[in-house]
């Protein structure tokens, strides 16, 4: 079963942009923001500014996947 794709529109550094995730991507993107303390805006300024060659889209489905294989990685040692 496929979960379907929403546009989300989020400001970065002044200018607004749109990303387009999965709503499991998107939830997790909001609990990694919240446990920094920090606006969703932010944290996708974060990614952004990180990513090399990827689309917006890509770079926070890697990032939040990554950060889900970090704490994995923390809870098994």
């Amino acid at each position: 079963m496929s979960s379907p794709i929403y546009k989300r529109s989020v400001i970065i550094e002044g200018r607004k942009t749109s990303i387009s995730l999965e709503e499991p991507f998107w939830e997790e993107l909001q609990a990694i923001a919240k446990e920094r303390h920090i606006k969703v805006s932010s944290l996708v300024a974060e990614i952004s500014s990180a990513r090399k060659d990827s689309n917006l889209s890509s770079a926070v489905r890697i990032f939040v996947l990554g950060n889900a294989r970090r704490g994995q990685l923390d809870s098994a040692a």
